[in-house]
């Protein structure tokens, strides 16, 4: 049996510490009553990271689409972008619940039936990534046989056009369409960058590095964020330097590399509770009175990511230890119904 290769599930753990540190960023640690210079630039560095987080997770995600996409009955896309669909359901109405008890916390919920809807559809919540891959298997399973010297062209106009600012301020719909390009390059070109991060040394990561925080830069003092193209260009530096570090951190730096792959395969049930219990925190501390002090401000977006991901974790193993773990995968029910009528 080929052994699993780790830097994958090293980028996925990093990626999802990303996510939560950037709502734990600005979602809270922003609105905390004294919070000054050092939050906005927690905040500053959360939004240059914008062009990895997603992009690389996505493009991750493509990478091991391939049996899905391209298996000849149909079945296996189906199923898993059903499930997918079914989890992003599940949990926006969980959502809609909870957080009805923290008004205050700043993230889009829905207050009445029309705004479910558009949520479930072409509104998308904090939980868009769910819904962009179904949406990405039945795109790449439509255009499987296209050639790709046609298909990543495309991807990256639409990307272009997206980040452009044409797209509808529909929730988080543009970041749906501009991110389509990653997941196609990783389904399309896996080959090539298991080549490249194989290749990865730490002279090439630290070209990458500089090139990424040089264009960040250059594309914030010149406001080009929304200049056609721009943007793809953007990400696709920041993911070949994401690709490459996390190859080398990998393959030469195990006890950092260790519990980011441990997280990296454990992202979902992070991605879909996460919101909740930072809004919880959120909610209680701001009736306790607390204000940021300089050094509380330094460690407490780092502190609070790490606490939110452990009660992720924590909750979703209960939820499966008491028969609830259909919430994170709900075709099990499916096939636990279709078992029973098979056996009866």
């Amino acid at each position: 049996m080929t052994a699993r290769v780790g830097w994958p599930d090293v980028a996925k753990g990093v990626c999802i510490i990303l996510v939560v540190l950037w709502h734990v960023v600005t979602k809270h640690a922003i609105e905390v009553e004294g919070a000054g210079p050092i939050t906005d630039a927690w905040a500053t560095l959360n939004a240059q990271l914008l062009p990895l987080r997603m992009p690389l997770f996505f493009l991750i995600s493509g990478m091991f689409a391939g049996s899905a996409v391209n298996a000849p009955a149909g079945v296996s896309w189906r199923r898993r972008a059903g499930r997918l669909a079914a989890v992003y359901v599940i949990w926006v109405v969980i959502q809609t619940f909870v957080l009805a008890w923290t008004p205050d916390f700043d993230t889009a919920r829905a207050e009445n039936g029309w705004q479910l809807l558009a949520q479930l559809t072409i509104s998308p919540t904090n939980l868009w990534y769910l819904l962009a891959l179904a949406v990405y298997l039945l795109i790449a399973r439509v255009v499987r046989h296209v050639p790709t010297a046609v298909v990543l062209p495309v991807a990256f106009a639409i990307a272009a056009i997206a980040a452009a600012g044409l797209i509808p301020d529909l929730g988080n719909l543009w970041q749906l369409v501009q991110n389509l390009l990653f997941f196609l390059a990783g389904l399309r070109l896996r080959s090539s960058i298991e080549r490249f991060a194989a290749a990865s040394g730490p002279l090439r990561t630290v070209m990458l590095g500089a090139a990424y925080v040089g264009a960040v830069g250059a594309v914030g003092v010149l406001g080009m964020r929304q200049w056609p193209g721009v943007w793809p260009m953007l990400a696709i530096v920041a993911v070949a330097f994401g690709v490459a570090a996390c190859s080398l951190l990998d393959r030469h730096a195990g006890v950092i590399a260790r519990p980011l792959r441990r997280i990296g395969r454990r992202t979902l049930p992070i991605y879909v509770i996460h919101m909740i219990p930072l809004a919880l925190i959120d909610g209680a501390l701001r009736g306790s009175g607390w204000v940021a002090t300089p050094a509380v401000e330094v460690a407490w977006p780092i502190v609070l990511t790490a606490v939110v991901i452990a009660i992720c974790l924590a909750v979703h193993a209960g939820l499966v230890r008491v028969g609830l773990g259909v919430l994170f995968d709900p075709l099990l029910l499916v096939d636990r119904v279709a078992a029973a009528r098979t056996a009866g």
